[in-house]
């Protein structure tokens, strides 16, 4: 009985997996009190999953990358940067939103 139960949850992670979408989000704009906290609030409301960040300041100006994670049958990758809309303009940032595999594809060499 336990194989069973093991192999259900085994088959239930994969199947997981294969709903998931990684994603690349970049912002940018002038630095200021509260990006990171609207930025990731409105992921959270959207049931993305923020699986990587690297932030730095540049003088005056804020850049962040992250790696998202989403199920795809909950929200596309279009929806997430519809989300991120009214950040960009409430925030004064640019946000952009891409699948990691084009984000990856894009970089090599």
């Amino acid at each position: 009985m336990k194989k069973t139960g093991a192999r259900n949850r085994k088959k239930a992670v994969e199947e997981r997996k294969l709903k998931h979408v990684k994603a690349i989000m970049t912002v940018t704009g002038i630095d200021h009190t509260g990006i990171i906290a609207a930025v990731s609030q409105a992921l959270a409301q959207n049931q993305v999953n923020i699986i990587n960040v690297s932030q730095t300041l540049m003088d005056e100006y804020f850049t962040m990358i992250m790696q998202l994670e989403f199920d795809e049958e909950q929200i596309g990758l279009a929806q997430v940067q519809a989300a991120m809309n009214p950040v960009e303009e409430t925030e004064g940032l640019v946000i952009k939103v891409q699948a990691e595999s084009l984000f990856n594809a894009m970089h090599k060499l």
